[in-house]
């Protein structure tokens, strides 16, 4: 069995090749330069010519500046491309995933928010990336859309979870946004969630987040943190400074402060999630072993 794995060095994008070929798949996962996302006919045609019994699309461009600052880019790159690949994969035959965000929400309410829960993306990433999901269910009725949040557990790319205990070890100060909640996703859950729906004939969006109540940044890096102490590796435990969403003016473009997502879907399909600190601190944990290896 071939999958074919757009964005395969990004942060979930290389724990998904890893636990694919571990689970027996023939992963391809084609660079940038092999493969420019910008360009939908090259990404229809790497599909086209692959041979690939499954898709996953990892790639976006996620960061809400770099896509405020190049709207044309995240438009190709979030929702023309996947079109394109769902398109490609309707051809084929091949079974398709594609990896959106809880940025597609209305994150105006507090709570948890299930996979009929209203869209009201408010950047231009967001917009971007809800267009995609639109494209792709229109093309393929049978791709999986999974919705991800606050992606972690990668430690050779940095999430805020591990990037809170790096800066922790040097002994830097530390602050953290306190009243934007949503839940955590182990970028190895991504994987597993992937490979356990990819057989079956599971399709349209599903939540693919930790288990249990919203939580804010501040509670992820307490989290972090708590952990770091409990192992050994701090002394003492560190307290971030609480900051507000609204106070953040290093932020250029909007972010919802309610998109925590309910993965009752998921889990009813045969995928258990942890829970938001089980998460932090498996990623904390895979972290502290790359560094003290």
């Amino acid at each position: 069995m071939k999958m074919l794995v757009f964005g395969g060095s990004g942060r979930t994008g290389q724990v998904v090749c890893r636990a694919a070929t571990a689970a027996g798949w023939q992963v391809c996962a084609p660079a940038h330069a092999e493969c420019r996302l910008e360009d939908p006919a090259a990404v229809s045609n790497a599909v086209l010519h692959s041979g690939a019994d499954a898709v996953v699309n990892c790639a976006a461009i996620s960061g809400l500046e770099a896509c405020l600052q190049s709207p044309l880019t995240a438009h190709l790159v979030n929702a023309v491309a996947p079109a394109a690949m769902a398109l490609a994969c309707r051809h084929t035959g091949a079974r398709f995933v594609h990896l959106s965000t809880d940025y597609v929400l209305d994150g105006r309410k507090a709570g948890l928010k299930d996979e009929s829960a209203k869209c009201k993306p408010v950047s231009v990433y967001a917009e971007s990336k809800r267009e995609g999901e639109l494209q792709v269910a229109e093309a393929l009725s049978t791709a999986l859309l999974m919705r991800v949040s606050w992606v972690c557990g990668n430690p050779h790319k940095p999430s805020f979870v591990e990037s809170t205990l790096l800066k922790a070890l040097r002994g830097e100060p530390l602050a953290a946004i306190a009243d934007k909640y949503s839940l955590p996703t182990d970028a190895e859950d991504i994987a597993r969630a992937i490979l356990a729906l990819l057989p079956t004939q599971a399709c349209g969006v599903y939540h693919v987040c930790a288990s249990g109540a919203p939580v804010s940044w501040h509670d992820c890096a307490r989290y972090a943190l708590e952990y770091a102490v409990q192992s050994g590796a701090l002394a003492a435990m560190p307290h971030p400074a609480p900051q507000r969403l609204k106070d953040a003016t290093f932020f250029k473009e909007i972010r919802p402060p309610h998109t925590a997502m309910c993965n009752a879907k998921l889990v009813a399909a045969g995928v258990p999630m942890p829970t938001a600190q089980q998460t932090v601190c498996y990623a904390v944990k895979r972290l502290l072993r790359q560094i003290y290896a």
